[in-house]
């Protein structure tokens, strides 16, 4: 649950700073008032949305010189990816790094890159979210009251459980599978046989611990830095979907800002996603070495040509719902 504070209006606090004729960016934040945005995440420090958030700070205090503060919020203190989302459309929350997943909550059609086997690597990914197609759907945030600024990544997931190591779809079959709570997950876990369970990310670490569902999926970075090697003995690299993350922000806080402290958000944005993109690809070699020296079996090679065909009923489900921008990315891969 999100705490319960008063917080002064960033629009209210940079009303003075609004003037007619138009200024180069060092004049209009020089003449800002100085403010201070709480970006919130639901990961730990050790996360790759800790790294992103960690860099926009320091990018974002340096191009103001320090007139924009970021404060950033971890471990879920502001609630989990919903409740931050529903916060930004209130101004309650101002920012936040966000799975792809519950964005699509809000904005069915952002749901598209999270098709199972979309991408065939992180390049073609990259291509396409910074391209017009990512743009566009950045853009549809706007009829939310949300402000997209530009995609970090959660990366390419893969699965994990405590029952049996994972070669081929028929191994899916049974196993209870936390997903997050978003229908293209649901439903790509249900084409394979699995009992896909949808909840928080916050509810899914106690539901392993506790042995209430048999696995779950994510990237490495994930498995890695929350420790599942912990509940969870079986990892196999299916690399099923890539999913974004987003850094996205509260509309009524964004339209509230000068449009000299606009650009400096949206371009650190991107720079710092680039930043942790980067990271994320450098760190996984030493994180998969990690997992298997904690005792972690590792199905490095699993019949994936199995695991598309078995999915084929999921774009059979979505190709109309994302028909133009299915399409669209379809091209943009050729």
């Amino acid at each position: 649950m999100i705490p319960t504070f008063k917080q002064i209006s960033v629009a209210a606090a940079l009303a003075g700073s609004m003037v007619a004729a138009p200024l180069s960016a060092q004049e209009g934040v020089a003449d800002m008032d100085p403010v201070s945005l709480r970006l919130a995440h639901v990961v730990n420090e050790q996360d790759g949305f800790h790294i992103a958030a960690e860099r926009f700070a320091e990018l974002v205090a340096e191009r103001s010189d320090g007139a924009i503060d970021i404060e950033i919020y971890p471990n879920a203190q502001l609630g989990d990816e919903r409740t931050l989302l529903e916060g930004m459309q209130i101004g309650t929350v101002d920012m936040g790094v966000i799975t792809n997943g519950p964005v699509a909550n809000f904005v069915e059609e952002i749901a598209v890159f999270e098709l199972p086997f979309l991408f065939p690597s992180r390049e073609a990914a990259y291509k396409v979210l910074d391209g017009p197609v990512g743009q566009d759907l950045l853009d549809e945030l706007e009829t939310v009251n949300l402000k997209g600024l530009a995609y970090a990544e959660r990366g390419f997931r893969n699965l994990t459980n405590d029952v049996r190591p994972v070669h081929a779809p028929e191994d899916v079959e049974g196993l209870k599978i936390r997903v997050m709570e978003n229908p293209v997950y649901i439903d790509t876990f249900r084409a394979l046989g699995a009992n896909a369970v949808p909840m928080a990310w916050t509810e899914a670490l106690t539901a392993m611990q506790q042995g209430t569902i048999d696995g779950q999926e994510n990237p490495v970075n994930v498995i890695h830095s929350f420790k599942l090697y912990e509940a969870q003995q079986h990892m196999s690299m299916t690399r099923h979907t890539y999913a974004p993350a987003l850094f996205v922000m509260s509309a009524s806080v964004w339209n509230g800002l000068p449009a000299e402290a606009q650009d400096i958000l949206e371009r650190s944005a991107q720079e710092a996603a680039e930043h942790e993109r980067r990271v994320n690809a450098e760190m996984e070699e030493e994180q998969l070495q990690a997992l298997r020296d904690a005792g972690m079996e590792l199905v490095m090679e699993p019949d994936v040509a199995a695991f598309q065909e078995a999915v084929q009923p999921v774009y059979e489900d979505y190709g109309e719902r994302f028909g133009a921008y299915l399409e669209r990315i379809r091209e943009q891969l050729q």
